[in-house]
Order: C-alpha cells, then structure tokens, then sequence
C-alpha cells in the first residue's frame, strides 16, 4: 500500500460508531467478469473518488498491487469503503481467478454477504457455482449481479435464466434493462430508472413496450418473495386476488435476502453507471449489517474455548487479519476485520497466531502497539483514531502479525480458528543468481509467506533446493514477480524428487581398513551380509559374531559405520534403505583398533557388498485423494493411470461429488494442481500424503 495513487477524497474515513451502519460485501465472481471496473464505478457514483480508472491503464483503486497492474488482473483482494447515506459499505474486491482463492476466502472472511459478478452473455462457470455452493454451506447471504449489459453480445434475459437454473430456487430479478438499453424497470415498483443522462437516474413510468415482458417476470418475483415471508397468510391472500402493498413485499424481500433464503438479480452496467443507484440501494437495504451475522468462534491461545462473541463495540476485542503486505514506505501494513470490541491508535494489542507451522508460520503470541490505524481505500490509508466492531482497518508496524492472525487485548488474549486455506500442491524450486542476492530472496520469501496463508516454503536437504508451493502456475508467477520486485535477482529449475535405493538381493561384503604410519595404527576388518527388506522397513542391524572376533565394544561402531554410508548413498547415488546388516566376522588388533577405525571398516564393508549386488532404484508413493464433479470422473481415472496411478476406490459424496483415492508416484505430480484444473475446469481439488517408497519402472541399478 502507497500514497501516491490517492485520487479520492476522505468520503468513507470517518469512523462509524454503530455497526448497524456498516455493510461489508464481497464481491466475487470468475475472472474478466468485471469486478474492479464495477467497483471504481460505485466509487465514484459514491463521490469517493472524482473520477474512473480504467484496468487497462492501471489507475483503479482495487488494482494498485504493481504485480496486478502489470497482468492486468486482479491477484489480491482489496478494500475500497463508500457512504451510501449514512451507512458504510466496504467493497472487498477479490480476485477471480482460480490460483488466488486463498484471497478470495480472505475477503469472504471479512464479509457479511457476497455479491456474485457475472459477465452478460457469457454463462455461469462451474468455478462459480462451486463458490456458490460453498458460500450456501456457511450460510452467507448472496446477490447476482449481471455485468457488461452493454456488450455487442450481452444477452441480459438469457444470463439471468443461466444464473436460476446454475445457482438454483430463489435467484430471481429484481429489475430488467429496458428494451431501449438506458434504463432498468422494477418488478416490484413498476418504475423506470433512466440512466441516459448517467447517475443518479431519472425515475419515470415505464414505456409501453417493457410492460407485458415486465409482468410476467413480476409475477414470479412476487410469487417467489412471498414463499420465504414469515407471513403465513400472505400466499393465500396473494392467490384470492388481493394486491400485496409495495412495502410489505419489500420488506420480506430484504428480510429473505439478509438471511440468505432469497438471492435478487440485479442487471449493472459500469461504464454507463446502469444499475449502480441499485445496487446501493439494494447492499445498504437488503445486506445483513454485522449485527445479524455470527462471529467466529474464539479460545484462549491454549485452546480453552472462549465464551461466543457477539459484534459489540463494547465487547472484548477480537479481530483477524485477513491481508498483510510490505510497503516500502510504512513497513508492514495488516487489513483487519473486527468481529468484537474496538480498536484504537497507540493502544496495545495481543498478536495471536496458531495452526500454520507446517506451511512456514510458527505458532506465536506477543503484545504489541497500534501506532496508527487507518481507513483503507484500496493503496491509499486515511488515519482514523479508532474502529469498531464490523468495520475492516488497516494497522502499521504490527511486526508480528500474519495473515490469519488474531488481534485481541493483551489481558484476553484470543485465537479465532483461521478460514480454511487451500492446500498448496504445485512445487516451484528458486535459485538465487548471486550470494548476494541469497539474502534478498530469504528476506523477501519471509515476507510472502507471512502475507500468502497458501504458500509453504521446504529447504529440502536430499537435493539443495529451495521448493516454494504454490495453488498455480498464475500464483508462482506472482511469486516470482515479487521476489524479484523485492529485489532479487532469482530463477527457477526443475524439481527434483528425493529418491531411494535398496538391494536387489542379498549380498556379503568385506570392510578392511589398516593404516601404519607411525605411533598407533588403524586396524578394523569385518564382514557383513546385507539381505533386502519389505518396503518401509528401514534399516536394520544385527550380529552373528562368534568367538569375539569384533570386539564387543566395537560392534555398535561398525553399526554406526554401516549406517552412515547407507544413508550417503553408494557412489553419489540415494540414501539406502529398507535393508538388513548383519555382522558375521571380523578381526581387531590389541593396540591399532579404534571406534573409528571401526566406523570405516563398516562403510567400506557396505559399499563392497553394494559392488556384488544390484541396487534397485525407490521412488517415493503419495496417497491423493481427488474430490471432483461426477462428469469429470472418466476423464481423470483415465489421467490417474497415464500417471501409473493405482485407483483403491471410489465414492460418492454429497452434491453430484465423486472422491476418488489412489497411489501416485510422487514424480507424476509435479504439475498435478494444473492438469487437474485444466481436467476439471477448476472444479475438482486434491490432497496427498506419502506412504512409502516403490521400485521404480525402470528398476536401473546404481552404480
């Protein structure tokens, strides 16, 4: 976040002291659909800022990650707060394509109810009705709006059909574009919104044209509010004929809407400013203040569970970051989401943050001071003295804080469980050009990983490489960009996957190792048989020694010998394993045997018994299990076995969903989290877990 692009004014700045007059909506949808540009139009129909930028250019308020100016498109979410009257409403813009979904989950953590963007004339994908479906299950109340009405091939009436038969019962519409193209009608007041001289509009009477086609639409818009009304007698009234007064149908409306049991379409148009006084209209109405949504359960940083919450500016603090990012002129910048209590500058705060280690973030609990506290407005920060429960802030300076972190008072520390963050499953292996530039690419991983919950570092010490996972190949490149934004100069090279190797058969072996030069020599022979062992067994050691040919004291010195050499691997091959050593013989001197002498003999001994057998190369096993539409499941078995895949089985889950289960060489998943989209169309996800070592194909020797 920077300064310089601040076009607007400090409309949205000031603080709000009653969460009634807070709205925080999310507004998502696929990629392309147009989402910032409608968020830079509300801006300005707003009179946030005095005028619209444009994606293409750069300029917009949501846009300002230099990354998603150079691309074009959205890569993190952002927040840009309007005044509609006297109520605040955060726009969250969330990026729409698939590999951000970390971002998108961000934003739909700090939002009250969603607003789903799709394109005119272009259909709903099946990304969207999974995130859809996904916001159902958690019960967030959601809004279409039908973007790009203006489009040479927008078909506005065939968008909304697509939408009802895609999203399902209750997604109906509110208003319909007028068939000149400048002005919506509304289903409910009968009226004309004429935008031809931009926003606000002109509310007439509809032309004679629009009344047939606006009837028929009205009556099931009515039919459909009056099935979720709480008004038991409403549905026989309306049948006997009785005309439903305006204010009670709106009333129900926006009761059905808040509560997630009714989802009104609304046509927009940015460019033209169609649709936009509605859409206001319509989150500051019929969108559930924070009053009305339930908070997040929290405990104790040790697990104790904490009494439930509630979105009271009184209450004790508990609030979530939800982005964090370096800027180079502030430092550390953290969006946050308040659910409880309130928030003020040059107050302490307790930084809570469990549950992350194995994606790089160690768990961490400290106190700190809120130096400022800001309103953001996409990269520009607005100082306020203070925020309150509902409201997204943004802090600087808070060193410790990740995303996903818990903000509370250091006299209540709390941890609210983070969102469900996507596993990150595409490896990328960074190298650094220079040693120089080695410290410029830790400091700056360090500092992506604190802000991306959805990437995992490894320093994988078999092979040297430094693995980033990423959800994508469009997050990788992100990384990339801003590693080398960062300041260091980095490339990528192939991953490499750590492989073993085990005895083909058994096989003896000799280590002898006698050195005289003076003083006290070395002097250690034994002889060992190494004998395969079933897959995952390890290594094993044992001794057959008879007549005290190997000293006692010395037989664990030839075990530590023998195990040192197999896991270094026989001639720069892999580590060894799943075999059996077994000390037969040997022979000690009184004065030149050692511990160490010892040790050699036993490396020398594996690697003579290495010389006589054949080495079979081991390539490590992952159990996936793919969750996927049921019309994909052909097409991704038949990908499963080009991977040399073994299916256990498969089962079918809720919602048309099929889990497959199967063992994968590790090697064949590389550039799984891709294919599988490409498959899919980014419908389906996948997890993994290694389960052991196999032969592989080509089962080569080592040597």
């Amino acid at each position: 976040m920077t300064e310089k692009q601040s076009r607007g004014g400090d409309s949205g700045a000031a603080p709000v002291d009653d969460p009634r007059r807070l709205r925080n909506v999310a507004l998502v949808g696929p990629s392309g659909s147009g989402k910032t540009t409608l968020a830079e139009a509300l801006l300005v129909a707003s009179g946030t800022v005095p005028r619209a930028g444009a994606v293409v250019d750069g300029t917009t308020v949501c846009d300002h990650d230099p990354v998603a100016v150079r691309q074009q498109r959205s890569v993190a979410l952002s927040v840009a707060p309007v005044r509609h009257g006297d109520t605040k409403i955060n726009l969250i813009d969330t990026p729409g394509y698939a590999d951000f979904v970390g971002e998108l989950r961000a934003g739909l953590r700090a939002a009250d109810a969603a607003l789903f963007v799709v394109s005119a004339g272009h259909g709903v994908d099946t990304a969207t009705v999974e995130l859809w479906n996904e916001c159902a299950r958690v019960g967030m109340p959601r809004a279409v709006l039908v973007s790009r009405v203006d489009h040479a091939r927008a078909d506005v009436d065939a968008e909304i059909a697509a939408c009802a038969e895609a999203f399902g019962a209750g997604v109906l519409p509110l208003y319909l574009p007028a068939s000149d193209g400048t002005a919506l009608v509304g289903l409910i007041t009968g009226k004309r919104y004429d935008y031809a001289g931009g926003h606000p509009p002109v509310v007439g009477e509809p032309d004679p044209g629009d009344l047939d086609r606006m009837h028929a639409a009205r009556a099931e818009l009515i039919e459909g509010i009056i099935a979720e009304s709480e008004d038991e007698t409403l549905m026989d009234r309306y049948l006997a004929g009785e005309e439903i007064a305006e204010e009670t149908l709106i009333a129900d409306l926006e009761t059905a809407v808040s509560r997630g049991a009714f989802h009104p379409v609304i046509p927009v148009c940015a460019e033209t400013g169609l649709g936009l006084a509605e859409v206001l209209d319509g989150i500051v109405r019929a969108c559930p203040s924070p009053l009305e949504r339930a908070v997040p359960i929290a405990a104790s940083p040790e697990g104790i569970p904490h009494p439930r919450l509630a979105p009271d500016p009184d209450g004790p603090l508990a609030a979530e970051v939800i982005r964090t990012t370096v800027d180079s002129f502030v430092g550390r910048v953290s969006l946050a989401r308040l659910f409880s209590g309130r928030l003020q500058a040059e107050r302490p705060v307790h930084v809570s943050g469990h549950g992350l280690t194995d994606r790089g973030h160690a768990d961490h609990d400290t106190d700190e001071r809120v130096a400022h506290l800001y309103s953001p407005l996409g990269a520009t920060l607005r100082e306020v003295p203070y925020a309150v429960a509902g409201d997204i802030c943004a802090l600087t300076k808070i060193s410790s804080a990740e995303t996903g972190d818990t903000l509370s008072t250091p006299d209540d520390p709390l941890l609210i469980e983070p969102w469900a963050m996507p596993e990150p499953q595409l490896p990328m292996a960074v190298v650094a050009a220079t040693r120089s530039d080695e410290d410029a690419l830790a400091r700056n991983l360090g500092r992506l990983v604190a802000a991306d919950p959805t990437l995992r570092l490894d320093r994988v010490a078999e092979t040297g490489q430094l693995v980033v996972w990423c959800t994508g190949e469009a997050h990788a490149d992100v990384v990339l960009a801003r590693l080398r934004d960062g300041g260091a100069d980095v490339t990528t090279e192939p991953v490499r996957i750590p492989l073993r190797a085990t005895f083909g058969a058994a096989a003896t072996g000799r280590g002898r190792h006698v050195k005289q030069s003076g003083g006290h020599g070395q002097y250690a022979v034994c002889d060992i048989e190494v004998e395969p062992l079933p897959r995952g067994a390890g290594v094993e050691f044992a001794e057959r020694v008879v007549g005290g040919a190997v000293p006692h004291q010395y037989i664990p010195s030839v075990e530590k010998g023998a195990r040192a050499q197999l896991a270094e691997g026989i001639a720069g091959g892999p580590p060894v394993v799943d075999v059996r050593i077994t000390l037969v013989d040997g022979k000690a001197h009184s004065v030149d045997s050692s511990d160490a002498a010892f040790q050699t003999a036993g490396a020398l001994a594996v690697k003579d018994a290495a010389a006589n057998a054949t080495l079979r190369t081991l390539e490590p096993l992952d159990e996936v299990e793919v969750h996927l539409p049921d019309q994909y499941l052909g097409a991704v078995l038949g990908d499963l076995s080009s991977r040399r895949g073994r299916v256990l089985g498969t089962e079918a889950a809720p919602g048309g969903v099929t889990v497959i289960r199967a063992e994968v060489p590790a090697t064949e998943l590389l550039r799984y989290a891709v294919d599988l989209r490409s498959i899919t169309s980014g419908t389906a996800s996948f997890s993994r877990h290694h389960v052991r070592y196999d032969p592989a194909p080509d089962a080569a020797a080592v040597r």
